[in-house]
């Protein structure tokens, strides 16, 4: 009985898996049988994320050397394979690698630079995004199909705090996350993952995740200051104390699949969902700053609460649905913690510019992106009803808006996303248009202006 509850599991979240895209022609993807039955599996997963962006530039920007006001590019921002096996009804190992990033003049491997085989942008290192190990302690029965406890440990993406925090890169709503959710990005993580243990389950309605981790050593110097007020926490966490991390959410409807920790974006009106969540990130010590010559550590503290929306409405046939995310993020570095962020930014900063219109973020496409303050996030998409019984497309228009209050930044700031996703089989093919108004600070006036990104996205997912 166990065998047949144990497969039956494992179709459920395959089927959990194939509608999430939103593509009936998907099947069970790229699976390699073990044995007859299926119950011993391994499953690969290959995607790709290519952009093409035209990006008004923050003033003082020079590119390779140049200086520039807008820029064109094509660039990878994705380029990866997951794999995950189950030999055994309670065992799994998941191993995830790739590349991310890579642009016409960086992005490339350590140490490339300059002109040749190894020059700038040229030849990056493929490295683990993810690597673990878990076992399956409570396992669903026939009578309780919604209770089961996994623990497991290594390099993973149990990152608590949110659900976007732990989002999906193969369903987006908009073309991509909106970065701050990832908040120790590339400094006390490796691309949004820690090494660590974790436990992750079910409860009825209730999913939760929690981890005990190792943050990477960050090492940042803090500028020296002599007035307490005027202290900037940067990243610096000596040895690094274990961080503590949790996500409780309560699915209304129908239950998400959590084989895998990756939030979907949209399920294309395939499910009905309706979640509400809260989570956590803690790290004691994990920022410094120097006042007077004296080095004060800050724990950094991370909360947020969210909710999701995924509904189908009107005629069943024509599949029309709603996806809507909203989340209040509250973060605490430690004083006058900020980062200045730049999704493959290009750009380095003119040192001889003096021009006034220079922005505090920098060079490029950076723009205020993690600190001390709090965030308000909400993004809404609608999936246009079909018109004919197999459309070629489908259309899903969306809207995102960020807010930022940042206690290192004079005036609050804010994003704004607009953008259509064009369905030719789901997620798995579809081209993302997205226009974008990132906050930049003027330096000189303290006042907040808008520069605009247009991104276009080629996605293939199989």
């Amino acid at each position: 009985m166990k065998k047949i509850v144990f497969t039956l599991s494992l179709l459920l979240f395959g089927y959990g898996m194939t509608q999430a895209q939103g593509s009936s022609d998907y099947g069970s993807g790229i699976k390699l049988n073990v044995n007859q039955e299926g119950t011993k599996s391994i499953r690969f997963i290959t995607w790709n994320q290519t952009w093409f962006r035209a990006t008004q530039l923050n003033p003082g920007t020079t590119i390779g050397g140049e200086a520039a006001k807008n820029n064109y590019d094509i660039s990878g921002r994705r380029l990866r394979m997951l794999a995950y096996t189950q030999i055994s009804k309670r065992y799994m190992i998941l191993a995830h690698f790739g590349i991310n990033n890579q642009t016409f003049i960086n992005g490339g491997g350590s140490g490339s630079s300059g002109t040749g085989g190894y020059g700038n942008g040229k030849k990056p290192q493929i490295f683990f995004h993810d690597f673990w190990n878990e076992y399956h302690v409570i396992m669903p029965t026939k009578e309780n199909k919604n209770s089961s406890l996994s623990v497991g440990a290594g390099l993973h993406y149990f990152m608590g705090l949110s659900r976007m925090t732990m989002a999906s890169t193969l369903n987006f709503l908009t073309v991509d996350s909106p970065i701050f959710s990832w908040a120790t990005i590339d400094n006390a993580d490796q691309f949004a993952r820690q090494y660590g243990f974790f436990a992750k389950g079910k409860l009825n309605k209730l999913e939760y995740r929690f981890g005990l981790n190792k943050p990477f050593n960050t090492s940042l110097a803090p500028a020296n200051v002599t007035e307490s007020s005027k202290a900037v926490a940067v990243d610096n966490n000596g040895k690094s104390s274990w961080a503590k991390t949790a996500y409780v959410e309560y699915q209304f409807l129908d239950t998400e699949a959590n084989l895998l920790p990756f939030k979907v974006g949209s399920y294309l009106g395939t499910k009905r969902v309706f979640n509400i969540g809260a989570g956590f990130y803690m790290q004691p010590k994990g920022t410094k700053s120097s006042v007077n010559g004296a080095l004060q550590s800050h724990d950094v503290r991370l909360f947020s609460i969210d909710s999701f929306l995924d509904m189908p409405f009107g005629d069943k046939a024509k599949n029309a649905a709603v996806t809507a995310y909203a989340g209040y993020f509250n973060y605490n570095f430690g004083p006058n913690y900020i980062r200045n962020i730049g999704i493959m930014n290009e750009g380095v900063v003119n040192a001889e510019y003096s021009g006034k219109d220079k922005v505090m973020a920098g060079a490029g496409n950076a723009q205020p992106m993690i600190g001390t303050g709090s965030i308000f996030y909400t993004q809404v998409g609608l999936l246009m009803p079909k018109v004919t019984e197999k459309p070629k497309m489908r259309v899903q228009p969306f809207v995102a808006y960020t807010n930022k209050n940042f206690k290192a930044l004079p005036v609050p700031v804010s994003n704004f996303d607009l953008g259509v996703n064009w369905l030719i089989d789901g997620h798995h093919a579809k081209i993302t248009t997205q226009y974008s108004l990132r906050p930049e600070v003027e330096t000189a006036t303290n006042k907040q202006k808008h520069l605009g990104e247009f991104i276009a996205q080629l996605q293939i997912y199989l």
